[in-house]
């Protein structure tokens, strides 16, 4: 006898006309006694029940969400993408209803770590770039950030946090990609700007401290709905990918002799609100230059899953290629920039080259392994002497519900701190909301995984652990941007923000 399928309507249809008791255990979870033992769910969600589904329900997503989507046919409404929006990352449930103008969410992705069915996503840009891979008239060209090189191997079996920064980069080029770039160059690039900032804003009381950093875009958005008043407290840098792109349409077209518009620009990130970051109107500093105006800096944003499932798709074994070094112009990076990846590392590069800005000297080995800014505790506390600028503190936070008790010390002028690092994901990048679905949720074991290799990898560069120390950091100033905070440098590395309270209510 065929089973008569059940719609969703009906389902809970179903459990209107149920009684009160069984579907109060089912749906609200509050029995003491588990049922589903050891498993990776909050106990919470580990409940007798006698329904196929115990309903928590789940996040809103608007269909035009450009970093992620959901497969409704997938949905058990388990509730996951709530536990973690809500008491991680502290966007959904921290607003009034009605939504006023959008649907609430700063695109970072870590709901699609936390599904357990894999029904909500990054939204698939693929198609694009095997589309621009295939057009013999445009110049392709990739960056790939820095927690890619200590994540992409466990889409390949390897143990996580195994490195294959030249297996990846053999991959791209296998591909097909025309240069194969590294935004840890990007990063360097920021550190030389934001590390110049810090020391105006210290140098000259009248301007906003503590300084927040800018490079995390569902940080930065975060500020923008929630914090406005605050935005004053954001470095003007762009992030390491939009600078990157900004460089690579202007600088690096010049050097290729390619014109801006024949160029199309990927990153390769693990984050997803990378992909909304890429599409803000203002990130067309190029396009401006080149009186371009639909040139934009970045033109495409994959995921480390998404190139995972590009090479897969093109039959591409990462493990059996011999590694390859990056290209040349925007391809060499400092362990500053490496460590990017890894919560603190920010405020670790930022302080080792404000420490040579202000003493024209090298930072002293103390501060090439800065062990106050490690690890995964969720805010962390620095300081820093640096002749000729005093002491300097520093705060460092990941999860945007963290970020929170910072904001509130801020906003009441208890603030200690003359630097703020603030990463939204878990863990910082190598926990970002694209990178490989390796445990359900994503746990400490990996993160530690990741992190200890990015160390490791900067610490293989001693003789450049500092972002002044990359040599084609130094070129792209002498020929280009003049110094850092320059009037060419304001034009294509800095950026303003937007006033997003509008979109909501702030609860308070």
């Amino acid at each position: 006898m065929k089973q008569k399928k059940v719609s969703r309507r009906g389902f809970f249809k179903l459990l209107g006309t149920a009684g009160v008791v069984g579907v109060g255990a089912t749906v609200s979870g509050c029995s003491n006694e588990s049922a589903g033992g050891k498993g990776w769910m909050p106990s919470q969600y580990n409940v007798p029940a006698n329904w196929p589904v115990q309903v928590k329900g789940r996040i809103p997503i608007d269909s035009n969400n450009v970093s992620i989507e959901r497969d409704d046919a997938k949905c058990i409404l388990c509730g996951q993408c709530l536990e973690v929006c809500r008491n991680v990352m502290s966007v959904y449930g921290y607003y009034e209803l009605p939504v006023k103008k959008e649907i609430v969410c700063v695109n970072c992705g870590q709901c699609t770590l936390w599904c357990p069915t894999g029904a909500i996503t990054e939204r698939q840009d693929t198609a694009k770039v095997l589309t621009a891979l295939d057009n013999p008239a445009v110049h392709v060209l990739v960056q790939t950030a820095p927690a890619t090189r200590v994540s992409l191997g466990e889409e390949f079996g390897l143990p996580p946090g195994s490195i294959v920064q030249g297996k990846q980069v053999a991959a791209l080029k296998a591909l097909g990609f025309d240069a194969v770039l590294d935004t840890c160059f990007g990063a360097d690039l920021t550190i030389m700007e934001e590390a110049s900032e810090l020391l105006e804003r210290v140098k000259h009381p009248e301007h906003s401290l503590p300084q927040f950093t800018s490079c995390c875009p569902g940080w930065v958005k975060f500020v923008e709905y929630y914090y406005p008043d605050l935005m004053p407290h954001l470095s003007s840098c762009k992030s390491p990918q939009q600078m990157f792109g900004a460089v690579a349409k202007t600088y690096y077209a010049a050097k290729k002799q390619i014109s801006p518009d024949h160029i199309v620009s990927v990153a390769v990130m693990p984050c997803t609100a990378k992909k909304f970051e890429c599409q803000r109107p203002e990130m067309n500093a190029a396009g401006v230059e080149a009186k371009l105006p639909a040139v934009r800096d970045v033109d495409i944003v994959i995921t480390t899953r998404e190139l995972a499932q590009l090479l897969k798709k093109r039959g591409i074994d990462m493990n059996s290629l011999d590694s390859a070094e990056y290209d040349s112009i925007l391809g060499e990076t400092s362990g500053a920039g490496i460590i990017f990846g890894a919560t603190g590392g920010v405020t670790e590069a930022a302080v080792r080259t404000a420490y040579h800005l202000s003493t024209a000297q090298d930072p002293p080995d103390s501060l090439l392994t800065w062990s106050p800014v490690r690890g995964l505790q969720g805010v962390k506390e620095a300081t820093a002497d640096i002749p000729g600028l005093g002491t300097v503190r520093v705060a460092v936070c990941h999860g945007l519900k963290n970020a929170r008790e910072l904001l509130a010390a801020v906003r009441e002028k208890k603030a200690p701190w003359q630097f703020i690092e603030f990463m939204a994901c878990p863990g910082g990048c190598i926990g970002g909301g694209g990178q490989p679905r390796t445990s359900l949720p994503p746990t400490d074991e990996v993160r530690k995984a990741r992190i200890a290799n990015l160390y490791k990898l900067d610490s293989a560069l001693p003789a450049k652990r500092s972002s002044y120390q990359n040599q084609e950091i130094r070129q792209v100033y002498q020929e280009w941007l003049k110094e850092p905070l320059s009037e060419e440098a304001e034009a294509l590395l800095h950026t303003r923000f937007v006033d997003r309270s509008d979109q909501l209510t702030a609860k308070r």
